[in-house]
């Protein structure tokens, strides 16, 4: 689905990122792994590397709220394959302080990396996507980008602030041919639910109403569609894969 095309993925060293990592590049893709750390993101690589060692990979540790780090990474992406059809703007955290105990530098973290990582990413590919005559951008929002949550204040704010960047942004770059789109994963079975008690994930797992979490494959199937010419005209979806969570 997505041979000759050339994929960045931040956050792909792990959990979503990396399902996400692994399934472009078995449809085709020459995939750039974009991590904190370069001890993290050369694990990754290493992974990617046992499952085919024929797959054209690459990885790189940009600071991703620093625009000239992000522009020179991809430049070097740009060096390496010749180009870039798809950005995957994974890269995260989330929060769960209430509002008395939510310390104002925490705030400025959540957004600096939630958010202006995500423009960053964007304005540092559109140049290039306007050279390619085309591309896909996709950003990976949250459940909780629709009602919020009850803690935790910023990591909903970002979400938010996610969707209307992409939806805006979508509007911007249809003209070039460009798509932008979201994917707003449910509770998914990465390491953090992974490290919960089962009891506690199968209380989580009881209000969804198709009964369990995610599996991070699951959301990769999504971002896959999006980034595939099966998704020609889809711009500016939020597309939620969380059971009917909140659907």
């Amino acid at each position: 689905m997505l041979k000759n095309k050339v994929a960045v993925i931040t956050g792909g060293t792990r959990g979503i990122g990396f399902a996400i990592a692994e399934l472009f590049a078995k449809n085709g893709a020459k995939v750039a792994v974009l991590g904190s750390r370069k001890e993290t993101v050369d694990k990754a690589l290493e992974k990617l590397a046992a499952v085919d060692a024929e797959w054209e990979i690459m990885g790189l540790y940009p600071d991703l709220t620093d625009y000239a780090s992000v522009e020179a990474a991809f430049a070097q992406v740009k060096e390496r394959f010749g180009k870039i059809d798809i950005l995957v703007n994974n890269a995260g955290i989330s929060a769960r302080e209430p509002i008395e105990a939510y310390e104002p530098d925490a705030f400025k973290n959540i957004m600096d990396l939630n958010v202006t990582a995500v423009f960053n990413g964007c304005k540092a590919v559109v140049p290039m996507m306007k050279e390619n005559g085309s591309g896909s951008i996709i950003n990976t929002s949250s459940m909780v980008a629709k009602f919020g949550q009850q803690s935790g204040v910023g990591y909903p704010a970002s979400k938010f602030a996610v969707n209307g960047m992409t939806q805006s942004l979508a509007r911007e770059l249809g003209k070039y041919n460009i798509r932008v789109n979201a994917v707003a994963p449910g509770v998914t079975r990465t390491d953090m639910v992974a490290a919960l008690p089962e009891e506690m994930v199968a209380r989580v797992a009881a209000g969804i109403p198709m009964g369990r979490v995610g599996e991070p494959e699951e959301v990769a199937n999504a971002f896959l569609f999006l980034a595939s010419d099966m998704a020609s005209y889809v711009s500016g979806a939020v597309l939620a894969v969380d059971g009917a969570t909140v659907n």
